[in-house]
């Protein structure tokens, strides 16, 4: 259907308020982002609350690191389904589905009478977890003009280490009376109160045209962007649908793009194994391992190391486009090598007293902010580029999947290797990981600073060497 049919088979639009629509955008940005507080908050709070709940519940170790993994295994199960939940329901419905399920199971995990209990609820909240990794970038992506389209997605990143933050602040301000229940169920207060513009706001256009509901994804475009032709966006949105059939797991691993699928799934699977959320999960007990006693002391420190990662965060999205992705990306693993193996030599030493554990301190501030840097910002970026739009999602769900069975890994066996082979050794093997993942980075991430998408995807398709001349513009049109 070309744009001019679209256009004479629906009357003109009545004109709009141009207020209205600035709002409705922003609204819709602004909810996706309290996700991401939310999510983050979700995410960090454990850390403080797993000191003072080992306690009362007698935890050993795999228990402690069952509390922690089994939250990563519902979002595994949460990220498979997220995608196919979000097309059969609607973004807006999977995001009230995540926000209502955060309200609930936050809320019966502060009141868990057991271990068990902890486990099941944390579980189901996991779930939750993943269903919004996967919502709530597209909730935003899609309602959102394309002018500002990249700063609100990245917002939502920031917003999730911003929650990050927030919850060691949280975890400290509470941590003189132990009130681990409280650290856990905070966040159900802005998880309900989410819900509000959520019921209030529409679907997005994308999932509108999906359904073939083209009146309606008209009637959001114009809200959304005043400026913008909503029938002729409406039209690209369908346009584009069309050409993104036939995206299936099988196609991703198969020639042409086996080679990008390797290097996403790689690079999803390093992000993790590389041990940040060692540092976000268990950041307390590690800084009691080096030295630092109280737990005022021991909580208030990750809030800084989490504040130096928003702004590592911040600072790569201002210069990715400057200084091009290969060298955001290999400086911020690099400098993860070397924070590590500065690590190892902190806790070999013996002498975890006075200047040696700020060392340490640094060490870890530095590792958790360059990770942010480099991994955080980029890994997106990349698996966004890397395919063609028929292959896209596919390529992103494959990558989570890796990425989340990496975290699992890391949440379920961290404290055990730290109370079995020690401290020294855990960060050992987590440097020699990240010295991996540096030369995996080194030798198949490509630099994509200022090149179209359809020159990416002929780098992939030409078995990762830029090509002479860019695709035909009848390839680039059924590939991008």
């Amino acid at each position: 259907m070309s744009t001019a049919t679209l256009s004479s088979q629906h009357p003109p639009l009545p004109p709009r308020p141009r207020a209205a629509p600035h709002r409705t955008g922003r609204l819709f940005a602004l909810t996706g982002a309290v996700v991401g507080v939310i999510y983050g908050y979700d995410t960090g709070s454990i850390s403080g609350a797993l000191v003072f709940l080992s306690k009362d519940f007698q935890l050993t170790e795999a228990e402690k690191g069952l509390v922690n993994s089994i939250l990563v295994g519902g979002s595994i199960l949460g990220a498979l389904i997220g995608g196919k939940l979000a097309d059969a329901l609607g973004r807006k419905a999977a995001m009230l589905i995540v926000a209502g399920s955060y309200t609930v199971f936050v809320a019966l995990s502060a009141c868990a009478p057991n271990v068990v209990v902890l486990d099941a609820v944390r579980f189901l909240l996991g779930v939750a977890i993943g269903i919004s990794i996967v919502a709530a970038p597209l909730y935003i992506a899609e309602s959102t003009p394309a002018r500002t389209r990249g700063a609100c997605v990245a917002a939502y990143q920031v917003a999730t280490v911003a929650g990050i933050a927030l919850t060691y602040f949280v975890n400290w301000g509470l941590s003189d009376g132990g009130h681990w229940r409280w650290m856990l169920g905070l966040s159900a207060i802005p998880a309900a109160l989410v819900l509000i513009p959520l019921f209030r706001l529409p679907d997005t256009p994308r999932w509108y045209v999906l359904k073939g509901r083209t009146d309606k994804a008209v009637e959001v475009m114009a809200m959304t962007d005043p400026d913008a032709d909503p029938r002729a966006e409406t039209e690209a949105v369908r346009a584009a649908l069309a050409r993104e059939s036939g995206g299936t797991v099988r196609s991703l691993l198969g020639k042409p793009y086996g080679r990008a699928a390797l290097f996403v799934v790689g690079l999803g699977f390093f992000c993790q194994i590389t041990g940040i959320n060692a540092v976000t999960y268990y950041s307390p007990q590690i800084f009691e391992e080096m030295g630092f006693t109280g737990d005022g002391q021991n909580f208030l420190l990750p809030s800084f190391v989490q504040l130096a990662s928003l702004a590592a965060t911040v600072a790569a999205i201002l210069i990715i486009d400057r200084l091009g992705r290969r060298v955001v990306l290999l400086s911020g693993i690099a400098t993860m090598v070397a924070m590590l193996a500065v690590l190892t030599a902190v806790f070999a030493s013996g002498e975890l007293r006075g200047a040696t554990t700020w060392i340490g301190f640094g060490a870890v501030l530095l590792f958790t902010a360059a990770f942010n840097f480099g991994f955080g910002s980029l890994i997106w970026v990349y698996a966004s580029e890397a395919f063609p739009a028929r292959l896209r999602s596919t390529g992103a769900s494959v990558m989570l999947t890796a990425d989340l069975v990496a975290n699992l890994l890391v949440a379920q066996f961290f404290p055990s290797l730290m109370a079995r082979a020690g401290a020294a050794w855990t960060f050992g093997g987590l440097g020699v990981l990240a010295l991996g993942a540096l030369v995996f980075a080194a030798l198949t991430a490509p630099e994509t600073k200022g090149r179209q998408l359809e020159e990416i995807q002929g780098y992939w398709r030409n078995g990762g060497r830029w090509p002479a001349t860019t695709p035909s513009g009848a390839e680039a049109a059924a590939d991008v």
